[in-house]
């Protein structure tokens, strides 16, 4: 946990006063102005797609001098009825690449620099080079990634590595930011259970009976995908394998008389990708730069801690404190638990782990002891623990064990007690 200096200059950050006029400036406790704080600041904006154009621009606009991009997605044709820093020249470029140039050519005293890769790609060292980090992120499960290492980052180095986290999301006419102060608000993971866990299809109806596209979809992906293609993985991003699932689910729908298998649809079941307006990433993206611009220069209080946004029936919006989770996987006491019967199987406890709104994970891997109960990767290990998945919980381990489980979505390990009932 963190140390107590780490809390100390945790409170010093809270108690920063706005800057007092002197000779006709606004200037802060150390003689610095607002513009200067600015100026000195290093910001790094995860994500350039809809959102993240608009905080990009808005961070340049706001006088940021130094700002990092990070983005692993390449430029799509839907991408550019909002995503505004990109031309249909671009289709195919890197994001983050192509706006840090579009920023430079309109504000060439901003520094942009671009990093096309993923988060999880890059170093402690690189994250502890920041200032503060701003998320335009459309992934849950990076949002996740990045909170946890984050919250990390404290623990391991303290006030060094304490980075306010200023994160913002839209889904359709909502959206919301929040303002997270990594070990001393709630995390992005206290507030998970207010996400709702992917639409799943059960099996038997995309096998036997679909009667919608995203019938015909899940099952081209989820059932004729790896059984064409046994050794190759699903790409959502990749052109040649959404075109093929387009073409799959069209062949399966056509004798059930259903429509509207479209591309963009596809990709949307694959990547579970929630469509965007660009009135609201305009109204969080300036939540957002607001709050990155009040941390820089304390010239008014941030954020406690969370806003929301609906524009779907009338204009709305609430603030309010939402509370640290003391039982939360990444700032909590990171104990998670689970009651199911000792006859289910651990196919039954992984799908659990996966749509419970406590966990919601995506790909777990668990071991009990030193017992290696089910491994996703690698193939190998995969192969050789797959037999455990048809087999009673009982069969495997006792009542009230405590299994360690990893997934994609946390940089760490968490431990859950299964209780049988």
């Amino acid at each position: 946990m963190p140390s107590k200096v780490c809390h100390r200059g945790i409170q010093r950050f809270l108690q920063l006063k706005a800057p007092h006029v002197e000779n006709f400036e606004l200037v802060n406790d150390e003689g610095k102005t607002p513009q200067q704080l600015l100026s000195e600041a290093k910001v790094l904006v995860i994500g350039a797609g809809g959102l993240g154009c608009e905080i990009l621009k808005n961070l340049a606009m706001s006088g940021f001098k130094d700002i990092h991009v990070i983005d692993m997605d390449t430029i799509d044709i839907s991408n550019l009825n909002r995503q505004f820093l990109f031309r249909k020249a671009d289709v195919g470029k890197p994001k983050a690449e192509v706006a840090a140039e579009f920023i430079r050519r309109r504000s060439p005293e901003v520094s942009v620099t671009a990093h096309f890769k993923r988060i999880q790609e890059m170093s402690e060292e690189f994250y502890l080079s920041f200032t503060l980090i701003v998320c335009g992120l459309d992934s849950i499960e990076a949002r996740r990634w990045i909170n946890a290492f984050v919250c990390g980052l404290v623990e391991t180095h303290g006030f060094e590595g304490f980075k306010p986290i200023v994160d913002g999301g839209t889904e359709g006419f909502k959206g919301n930011a929040r303002l997270i102060l990594p070990t001393h608000s709630a995390c992005f993971e206290c507030g998970l259970s207010m996400f709702p866990p992917k639409t799943t299809y059960p099996i038997c109806t995309i096998a036997n009976t679909p009667r919608l596209p995203e019938h015909c979809i899940e099952w081209a992906s989820v059932l004729e995908w790896p059984r064409v293609f046994p050794e190759k993985k699903l790409d959502g991003d990749d052109p040649d394998h959404i075109n093929w699932l387009v073409e799959q689910a069209t062949q399966r729908a056509a004798p059930f008389n259903i429509t509207g298998i479209t591309y963009s649809l596809t990709q949307g079941v694959v990547k579970n990708i929630i469509p965007a307006i660009a009135s609201t990433n305009a109204i969080i993206a300036a939540a957002c730069t607001n709050e990155a611009f009040k941390i820089v220069t304390s010239s008014n209080p941030f954020l406690d801690n969370y806003i929301f946004y609906s524009g779907d029936e009338g204009i709305h919006s609430l603030t309010f404190p939402l509370e640290k989770n003391p039982d939360c996987l990444v700032c909590g006491n990171r104990q998670g638990s689970v009651t199911m019967s000792g006859d289910s199987t651990l196919e039954e406890l992984i799908d659990e782990l996966k749509t419970n709104a406590a966990f919601q994970l995506k790909a777990p891997t668990l071991t009990v002891d030193s017992t290696n109960l089910y491994f996703q990767n690698p193939k190998e290990l995969e192969e050789l623990t797959r037999p455990n998945l048809e087999k009673k919980l009982s069969e495997l381990f006792d009542s009230e064990s405590t299994l360690t489980v990893t997934d994609t979505t946390l940089p760490t390990s968490l431990q859950v007690t299964v209780t049988f009932s």
